[in-house]
């Protein structure tokens, strides 16, 4: 099994306030809509009462492990969750097609990962489409490892990544190459170089 890196005393960076206030007005608005109390989604969702209260209030970021679980328990895609304008109108026709804007999408941060959701007007997807930029370098960044349930496709746009698995699995993934795995496995991204990663995910349940 390869040797598991010393753990950094570096923290991961902090979300910009602009997408945790989006969030938790998207998190909120879709909460009451359904008549839930946040303990009612917590009940739902696995996450705790008070990670809720802080992510309908804009004051901390969270894993995408923590927004699928969410997303899920709301029967959202995480990119409706985290856009609110992505949601297609009530009795609205469901569109053929979408096409998205280059940086037209609604981003969120969690830290260690930028997410850009694409596509969040297709109602019903059954793949979660993002753009993502690793920002963290290191496993001493990460907790825990992140799990959700599904599968998981990632090919690198630009820059060099590191997959590291909670079963001590190890793969580097280099530009225009790619890599698919079960996500219900404990897995972290690291850049390796100077420069973030930037990479295209597709998740699927």
């Amino acid at each position: 099994m390869p040797a598991r890196p010393a753990r950094s005393a570096r923290a991961p960076a902090a979300a910009p306030e602009a997408d945790r206030v989006q969030l938790g007005l998207s998190l909120r608005g879709h909460r009451k809509a359904r008549r839930l109390t946040l303990k009612d989604l917590s009940g739902h969702s696995g996450v705790a009462l008070s990670t809720l209260s802080k992510m309908e209030l804009g004051q901390i970021s969270v894993s995408y492990e923590k927004l699928a679980a969410v997303a899920k328990a709301l029967a959202l895609d995480v990119g409706q969750l985290i856009d609110a304008r992505g949601a297609v109108p009530a009795g609205g026709a469901a569109p053929v097609v979408v096409w998205s804007e280059a940086g037209g999408e609604a981003t969120y941060s969690s830290g260690h990962y930028d997410y850009r959701a694409l596509a969040n007007g297709f109602p019903g997807k059954r793949m979660t489409p993002v753009l993502g930029r690793v920002m963290a370098r290191d496993r001493g960044q990460f907790t825990d490892f992140i799990r959700h349930p599904g599968q998981e496709f990632v090919t690198v746009l630009s820059g060099r990544v590191r997959i590291e698995f909670e079963t001590g699995e190890i793969v580097e993934v280099g530009r225009h190459e790619s890599a698919y795995f079960n996500s219900g496995v404990g897995h972290i991204y690291t850049s390796l170089g100077r420069a973030d990663a930037r990479i295209l995910v597709v998740m699927s349940e």
